[in-house]
């Protein structure tokens, strides 16, 4: 017997914790200015993708599939975008960003 969707109650929430947050974001900013800039990508995704994955719409858990690599060539054409713009173009980076994020978020059952 198939379950009406109207049966099904759907929840949105998000189950990550403060420690774990304030975890992953100290690591963030420590890659971030060990390495002087470079590895922020890395330090991105892994900050994003922790939250992306401790959200559930609707009863459908979020998976964010974006990596280091793939938003490294992004980062370094916004980053000389910027340059030759004398930092005008940092205005749009921030829409650029949350577009690749969009780009690589998912609902984990595929729906």
């Amino acid at each position: 017997m198939e379950l009406s969707n109207r049966n099904v109650k759907r929840e949105s929430y998000f189950d990550g914790g403060l420690l774990q947050l304030i975890g992953w974001r100290i690591l963030g900013i420590l890659i971030t200015v060990l390495t002087l800039g470079i590895c922020y990508p890395w330090a991105e995704c892994m900050v994003y993708g922790w939250k992306i994955n401790h959200t559930v719409i609707e009863g459908r858990r979020l998976k964010f599939t974006g990596t280091a690599v793939g938003l490294f060539g992004n980062w370094i054409k916004w980053l000389l975008l910027s340059i030759i713009t004398l930092g005008i173009y940092g205005f749009w980076v921030s829409i650029a960003l949350e577009k690749w994020r969009v780009k690589h978020t998912i609902f984990v059952d595929g729906i």
